[in-house]
């Protein structure tokens, strides 16, 4: 009779399947910093006071370039230089 030594194979961890994706975790990062309004947004202010002399003049085209820069004079008067 012919007796071979049976081969053990040895016990492994079983792995999660191939396709099961993996859990990530994702920190978002928040922004800690002064938060600026954007009434504080000189280009907003001036932007909005360029409009109201816009419509101050009863909405006639022709003027854009002079209220915008009667409204960026006005405005950036009212702020403190830095």
């Amino acid at each position: 009779m012919n007796v071979e030594p049976s081969r053990r194979t040895k016990k492994t961890r079983s792995r999660a399947p191939v396709n099961t994706p993996a859990k990530v975790t994702v920190h978002t990062a928040t922004y800690t910093g002064p938060q600026v309004s954007s009434c504080d947004d000189p280009h907003i202010l001036i932007a909005k006071r360029a409009y109201e002399l816009y419509s101050e003049r009863g909405y006639r085209h022709g003027n854009a370039l002079d209220d915008w820069l009667d409204a960026e004079r006005e405005i950036l008067s009212q702020i403190p230089p830095v």
